[in-house]
């Protein structure tokens, strides 16, 4: 399904979303691996490419299966005070700053946050893009430190996730990884499918294995098939208008 452009339809895809008979398949090797990260640093990474249907079914499985409460989002930190009306009452989602269209935010995400008990959500991203993408990831670390909301799952784009610095730059997960050096990363794997981030996508990747699985030390949740999410999307000019820009 493309972008969403109405309430009403953000709404309804959400209803449709099913969260309660999704499984993760996860391997005990890695598991015992993602709980060590949870037990000496307090966090676990999460990396995922933005707008794929099932990538809030695999935090609700990690969620799951690592018995968390706290789970720590890369989306604008403004959109707290409307995250929490949402999770207490379903309302609060029309803020203009859902509807960047970007696959951050999804019908299945608003699924999944009311499918965890006693959930405590943090948003890490400022909404400040200066330009400079290793200053970003060094403030997005920042904010999920002075959170204090171990354990949690820290979920952000894949490019983010990563423990050690990439031609982009220093990743968020580097600057975790240095203030804390036992610190995991769990990498979504991707096979054939489609997502959305601004427009409808393809992709092929070469995920053979489904769920969580290690490595080389390494952890990875496997996708070999995955659907295109349901992204609330709204025209930039419109945006920028009830922004007030």
């Amino acid at each position: 399904m493309p972008g969403v452009d109405t309430l009403d339809g953000l709404l309804r895809a959400v209803t449709e979303f099913r969260t309660d008979d999704y499984e993760l398949p996860v391997e005990k090797a890695a598991l015992d691996r993602a709980r060590r990260s949870l037990e000496e640093t307090g966090l676990l990474l999460l990396g995922e490419v933005h707008g794929v249907r099932e990538n809030p079914l695999v935090i609700l499985g990690l969620m799951r299966a690592l018995d968390l409460t706290h789970l720590a989002l890369e989306w604008p930190e403004d959109l707290k005070p409307q995250l929490d009306v949402y999770l207490a009452d379903g309302t609060g989602l029309d803020h203009p700053l859902r509807w960047l269209g970007d696959g951050r935010v999804t019908a299945g995400h608003f699924a999944m946050l009311k499918a965890v008990p006693e959930l405590s959500v943090t948003l890490f991203d400022g909404g400040m893009f200066t330009g400079d993408w290793s200053q970003r990831d060094a403030l997005m670390a920042e904010r999920v430190l002075s959170a204090r909301i171990e354990p949690a799952l820290v979920v952000a784009g894949n490019a983010h996730t990563l423990t050690s610095p990439t031609e982009l730059g220093l990743p968020m997960g580097a600057c975790l990884a240095s203030a804390r050096p036992a610190l995991k990363s769990v990498r979504i794997q991707y096979g054939s499918g489609s997502f959305y981030n601004i427009e409808p996508r393809l992709t092929k990747g070469s995920a053979t294995v489904a769920g969580l699985y290690t490595v080389d030390e390494e952890l990875f949740v496997g996708l070999p098939e995955f659907g295109e999410a349901t992204v609330p999307h709204l025209p930039f000019e419109l945006l920028r208008d009830r922004l007030g820009h």
